[in-house]
C-alpha cells in the first residue's frame, strides 16, 4: 500500500511512503478488537468502589421489637438491611478489573484497526516537523490545513516531542501518542490517523515485519 506524503500546509511533497500489508491490508479480525479494548477499558478502571455489608455497620445489636405479636415481620437488628442505614446486601467490594491478554491477539487487533482505517482512506503521512513554540493555533492549523479540522484526529510520532504534544493537550478531539503507545482503542477511537513520516519503520519494528 503507497501513500503520499503531505507537508504540514497539506501540500503534496512529491514523495511517497510505501506501508506494508501485512499490518494495512489484513482481514480484520473483530473479536480481537473487542478483546483489546475491552481490556484496555478494564485496565483504566480503578476498582475502589465500596459499600458497608451489614457486618460494617455500626449500630446496636439489641432485639428492636419482640419477636410475635406485632403484625409485622420479625426484626433482630438495626443494621438489617431493609432497614434505612442499614448494610447493603451483596455490596461492591473492591477488585482488580484488569486480564491478561494475548501479545500475539494484541498485535492482531491493532493490525485490524489500522487495516480498518486504511480501507476507509483514513489514514494520512506527513513530512516529519516540529513546533517552535508549544501553542494550541499551531496544531489548530495543522488539522485545517490537512481538511480534518472536524474529525477526531490520532497524531501518531516515533518518539516523544513534548511542544507538538503541549500544543494538542487542550484539545478534546485530537491526541498525540508515540508509535510505542499506539492502542487499538485509539485507533477505533479516531476518525483519522496521521502518521509521521518517520514513525512509519518503527511502526513495521514493532509488529516485526
Amino acid at each position: 500500500m503507497e501513500l503520499s506524503i503531505v507537508n504540514i500546509t497539506g501540500k503534496d511533497t512529491g514523495k511517497k511512503v510505501t506501508l506494508n500489508d501485512a499490518i494495512f491490508k489484513i482481514e480484520p479480525n473483530d473479536h480481537a478488537i473487542y478483546l483489546d479494548v475491552k481490556q484496555y477499558l478494564a485496565n483504566k478502571r480503578q476498582g475502589t468502589h465500596k459499600a458497608k455489608e451489614r457486618n460494617e455497620i455500626a449500630g446496636s445489636t439489641r432485639k428492636i421489637k419482640r419477636q410475635k405479636g406485632t403484625g409485622t415481620a420479625r426484626a433482630g437488628s438495626i443494621k438489617s438491611p431493609v432497614f434505612r442505614g442499614g448494610g447493603r446486601i451483596f455490596g461492591p467490594q473492591p477488585r482488580d478489573y484488569s486480564f491478561k491478554l494475548n501479545r500475539k491477539v494484541k498485535q492482531l487487533a491493532r493490525k485490524s484497526a489500522l487495516s480498518y482505517k486504511a480501507n476507509d482512506n483514513n489514514i494520512k503521512v506527513i513530512e516529519d516537523f516540529n513546533f517552535e513554540v508549544p501553542k494550541t493555533k499551531e496544531f489548530v492549523d495543522l488539522r485545517s490545513n490537512l481538511e480534518v479540522a472536524d474529525k477526531k484526529v490520532l497524531l501518531v510520532l516515533s518518539e516523544q516531542n513534548k511542544n507538538i504534544y503541549l500544543a494538542s493537550r487542550n484539545l478534546q478531539d485530537a491526541k498525540v501518542v508515540t508509535v510505542s503507545e499506539l492502542t487499538t482503542y485509539d485507533i477505533m477511537n479516531a476518525s483519522v490517523v496521521l502518521f509521521v513520516e518517520n514513525s512509519i519503520e518503527p511502526l513495521h519494528k514493532m509488529f516485526r515485519i
